[in-house]
């Protein structure tokens, strides 16, 4: 089993606030607000943009891999993946997740290249967790 940390900090209400995320120990971090997360603001990034990413990466590693089981080893696999997040009558929910796929594989047809793309998509360890849900659980502490 491997168990993977990461860490955020808000400072303020939503409206005004701003906030730090840190993924990994010290792999990267980037700001975020309100703006950035719900109007598209470029002065940071997003929860929504940090699981598109997970899901590009996800998927391009289980990709790489379905294909190299099936006899074509892959010389590149780049996906692009986009959140959207939308307000519905219990509050704001990711409503869907598009992953578009491009990948350099030699001598593949293109129906068996599609038919693998799409098993990717569905065992991916990210997609399984946004599609079945995980459990979760929370330690809270006052300060």
């Amino acid at each position: 089993m491997s168990t993977h940390k990461s860490s955020a900090i808000w400072k303020g209400n939503l409206a005004k606030g701003k906030g730090t995320m840190n993924v990994g120990e010290g792999a990267w971090q980037g700001n975020f607000s309100a703006k950035s997360r719900f109007e598209g603001s470029k002065d940071g990034t997003s929860p929504e943009e940090l699981i598109a990413a997970a899901h590009a990466g996800c998927f391009s590693m289980a990709f790489s891999q379905a294909l190299s089981e099936a006899g074509h080893e892959p010389e590149s696999v780049e996906t692009k993946a986009e959140a959207t997040i939308e307000k519905g009558a219990d509050g704001f929910s990711i409503t869907k997740i598009h992953l578009t796929t491009e990948g350099k594989v030699p001598g593949i047809e293109k129906d068996e290249f599609l038919k693998i793309a799409e098993e990717a998509k569905e065992n991916c360890p990210v997609s399984k967790a946004l599609k079945q849900g995980v459990a979760i659980s929370l330690d809270a502490s006052l300060l």
